[in-house]
């Protein structure tokens, strides 16, 4: 009798586990992410904070994850060859990233690679684009998907984490810039007043 059980217990899960690797192989074999922002500010203005990678500590959705989170930069300050990398607890992994091009102040592409929790190399893009008084800032990323993240959308929409992600960074970046405006606006106005009453 426990024979018999044992062995329909390892029939369904046999079963379960094909089902799965079945409806992972659909899954596409790339991997496309997508957010934007819109950011009362000048693309000028914003360029800078993406541009230069170690201020994307001020915004950046993945560097709370871990405060004890190893970070290194290498290259120059900003711009192509700016580098970084990180090592951090199983809420980060490790990995690194590079700007390869910039289209100033519109555009700056990126390589990014994983090697914890696992491997995976993406292009990402930042674009700006102006719109009236404000500016679009979308956030885009792009890369193979090897088996192990088919499995991993088999139970969880890997669109919908990222981009959940990427809308936290730029709302940060929107409220960081914005912040910094209004400052700045609130100063020359005092400025003004002082000189007025002089």
């Amino acid at each position: 009798m426990f024979k018999k059980i044992a062995l329909i217990s390892v029939g369904v899960t046999a079963i379960a586990v094909a089902a799965i690797l079945g409806i992972a192989a659909t899954k596409p074999d790339v991997l496309k992410v997508e957010r934007s922002e819109t950011i009362s500010a000048s693309a000028e203005e914003i360029f800078p904070k993406i541009n230069n990678l170690r201020n994307w500590s001020s915004w950046s959705p993945y560097e709370e994850l871990d405060p004890k989170m190893k970070r290194t930069f290498g290259g120059p300050e900003a711009g192509p060859g700016a580098a970084y990398s990180w090592d951090g607890n199983d809420d980060v992994g490790q990995g690194s990233m590079e700007i390869t091009k910039i289209e100033e102040p519109n555009k700056v592409y990126i390589d990014l690679h994983f090697v914890r929790p696992f491997k995976g190399d993406n292009k990402v893009v930042f674009s700006l684009e102006p719109e009236e008084d404000a500016t679009k800032v979308t956030w885009a990323m792009e890369g193979e998907s090897p088996f192990i993240c088919k499995v991993m959308q088999v139970f969880m929409d890997m669109d919908e984490m990222c981009g959940r992600d990427f809308s936290k960074g730029l709302r940060k970046l929107r409220d960081q810039v914005e912040e910094v405006d209004s400052t700045e606006a609130g100063e020359s106005i005092e400025s003004e007043l002082e000189e007025s009453s002089d």
